[in-house]
């Protein structure tokens, strides 16, 4: 058996190795989520007519907002690329009209400004080397100012 001096250290050793496998662990993870923003945007580029469709059907399958029905989005090319401040992850967001229809016997019926079109940005993000929708939008806000209104949240990535 080991005297109690001894064992003290063997575990202070082993706390040590503990520690520094996970900064090894916390280093690299850090750097997964520095995959090259020129890389990531190619494939946004490549792939973003299916990740518009991908959208639309999540956004209009949302229920957001209530009593109105999606009739349609139309994308501009204005584009913030951005970092998640809390997960690091790579975000892109994307200019959009969108355009609603009252649902029928709904609490939106007879209000005029249902036809209006409403500015908006739609969130897409970027997860183990491809990009994805939730259908998250953020209404009454382009990506310049999304990204200004939630700059705690949000920073822009530089490429």
């Amino acid at each position: 058996m080991m005297n109690p001096p001894y064992y003290w250290l063997w575990m202070l050793g082993i706390g040590a190795a503990g520690l520094g496998l996970f900064y090894l662990f916390w280093r690299t993870r850090k750097q997964d989520t520095a995959w090259p923003v020129t890389r990531s945007m190619a494939i946004f580029e490549k792939r973003r007519p299916s990740l518009q469709a991908a959208f639309f059907q999540a956004a209009s399958q949302s229920g957001k907002p209530r009593g109105l029905r999606w009739t349609d989005c139309q994308w501009s090319d204005a584009i913030e690329w951005v970092r998640d401040r809390r997960t690091g992850q790579l975000l892109a967001l994307v200019g959009v009209a969108i355009s609603f229809a009252a649902i029928e016997g709904g609490d939106m019926e007879g209000v005029e400004a249902v036809s209006n079109l409403r500015n908006a940005s739609a969130v897409f993000f970027f997860h183990d080397g491809d990009w994805h929708t939730a259908g998250h939008v953020i209404f009454n806000l382009n990506p310049d100012e999304a990204v200004e209104h939630f700059k705690g949240g949000y920073e822009r990535v530089s490429f």
